[in-house]
């Protein structure tokens, strides 16, 4: 079983979303706090993010931005956050939030959050890392992707024990109770 210091939470940065996803991020951050999870994020004070660091840091927890110069006026860089890293750019962003966090989660989320999703799934799956990942599906956010990824393991493009790494729940101590021991498989080269 594993034990985490930090979980890289990956999520929108709008406002204009429905209040349900925002309940769920403070939700998410409070217990990340409340069980001694430092959360690795992407730095912003705006949308789900800020939500999710504002809920952790009124729990007590850490809470550590990764953001991009560029992105400081866009996504309003978090002012009070435990620790903040301004990097040049996205590749190093997430360069460093994979290198920080034991593991990943998703809330819901556009472009970038499924980008930062589907990038440690193929880190993970080529074992450049083994730390687990997985999505929190609000109120079905994720419904739709995941019968595309059914699909792409029955076209034969996704091989069942990779499908298998991508841990689903709507609740987020479920959620990390399943990442705490999901089985990572070590990749041999017959196997890609």
């Amino acid at each position: 079983m594993r034990r985490f210091k930090r979980i890289g939470v990956y999520c929108g940065s709008s406002n204009n979303v429905a209040e349900p996803y925002f309940e769920m991020a403070r939700h998410t951050g409070t217990l990340l706090a409340e069980r001694g999870i430092a959360v690795v994020y992407g730095g912003g004070r705006v949308g789900l993010m800020g939500a999710v660091a504002d809920a952790a840091l009124a729990a007590g927890g850490e809470v550590i931005g990764v953001i991009p110069q560029k992105l400081m006026a866009l996504e309003k860089g978090h002012p009070g956050l435990t620790e903040r890293f301004v990097v040049d750019g996205m590749h190093s962003r997430k360069s460093l939030m994979a290198h920080l966090a034991d593991g990943f989660i998703a809330l819901p989320g556009g472009w970038g959050t499924l980008e930062e999703l589907f990038e440690v799934a193929t880190q993970t799956q080529l074992n450049y890392f083994m730390k687990p990942f997985g999505v929190l599906n609000v109120d079905g956010y994720y419904d739709g992707l995941l019968s595309f990824l059914d699909h792409a393991a029955s076209e034969g493009f996704v091989r069942p024990q990779q499908a298998a790494m991508m841990q689903v729940a709507t609740d987020p101590a479920a959620l990390l109770d399943q990442l705490a021991v999901v089985n990572i498989p070590e990749v041999k080269a017959s196997a890609l």
